[in-house]
């Protein structure tokens, strides 16, 4: 796959849904192919991207076993099993050890605010509960509370399987005193599709990508690029996709992706509630970079 565990290139994958709410089996499969076809070297399912608040637990597992049988070892399957209920997170956590995945998501909690010695011992306990790879997930712009670097160094010196975060607060100092302070082998990923190549420049060891569903080829040449060292072809394919990137996240992620892909027949634009569709504004805005990124190309 990669000298680093799961690759450079990851991809924060979307569930695609029927008209109906349920979750599309054969739209799944179509994503799937679409990204590993495109350069994705791991799937991660049922984080936000893949509308988890929204999964229930039964869901979520189905989903996770359903994709670990499509990839068939092309990947690595990263399972978004975290929660803000500890116990919740190390039932899932166990259950999606038994599906074969090749390792775990865990989001800081969200809405509880639990303090920096809380987050500690969540994570750390989640993460003993599993002989699973784990992937501890920052994003502080959803959950609230911010890990701070002293916290996350904590975990990967006293927690042997973190062995990744996909840091997504955008502080690029905290991502530097991140990178010089954790364990060594443990990689940092971007989890901001508009700073991939900062947070490479600063010691970061690949993204943890949205806008890979419509630009994996691009995102994969962009990183490539840069630890090849031709670091301003990097940064010319990163600015290019700014303005994709910007309007992946114009209103409530994935609606704006899910309709893009709708565009490239991938798979159907159905969301779940709270997210709703875009508006016909909204959809000619995305049709629109849809159309100048494809001219580029």
């Amino acid at each position: 796959m990669d000298t680093v565990e799961f690759g450079r290139l990851l991809t924060a994958m979307i569930t695609p849904m029927t008209d109906s709410g349920a979750i599309d089996w054969p739209s799944v499969d179509s994503v799937v192919e679409h990204l590993i076809e495109t350069g994705t070297d791991s799937l991660v399912v049922a984080g936000t991207t893949g509308e988890s608040p929204t999964l229930t637990h039964e869901e979520k597992l189905e989903l996770i076993r359903h994709v670990v049988r499509q990839v068939d070892g092309r990947a690595g399957v990263i399972a978004g099993s975290g929660s803000n209920d500890t116990a919740s997170s190390i039932q899932l956590t166990q259950e999606v050890e038994k599906t074969g995945a090749d390792g775990v998501m865990l989001v800081v909690p969200y809405y509880n605010k639990p303090t920096q010695e809380g987050l500690y011992q969540h994570f750390k306990t989640v993460a003993q509960s599993t002989s699973l790879p784990v992937m501890l997930y920052n994003i502080p712009g959803r959950s609230v509370v911010n890990m701070s670097v002293d916290t996350m160094v904590r975990l990967t010196r006293d927690v042997e399987n973190i062995t990744s975060i996909k840091e997504s607060s955008g502080d690029l100092v905290q991502v530097m005193e991140l990178v010089e302070g954790k364990r060594e082998d443990v990689a940092v990923y971007s989890g901001m599709d508009e700073l991939t190549v900062p947070y490479l420049s600063v010691g970061g060891a690949g993204i943890v990508s949205v806008a890979s569903h419509v630009a994996g080829e691009e995102m994969k040449q962009m990183v490539e690029s840069f630890f090849q060292g031709n670091v301003d072809r990097a940064g010319q394919i990163q600015r290019r996709l700014i303005p994709l990137v910007r309007g992946l996240f114009m209103t409530s992620s994935p609606a704006p992706l899910k309709y893009v892909l709708s565009l490239m027949k991938v798979c159907g634009d159905s969301v779940r509630l709270p997210i709703v569709p875009l508006n016909p504004s909204e959809k000619d805005h995305m049709r629109s970079l849809l159309q100048q990124m494809n001219k580029k190309s």
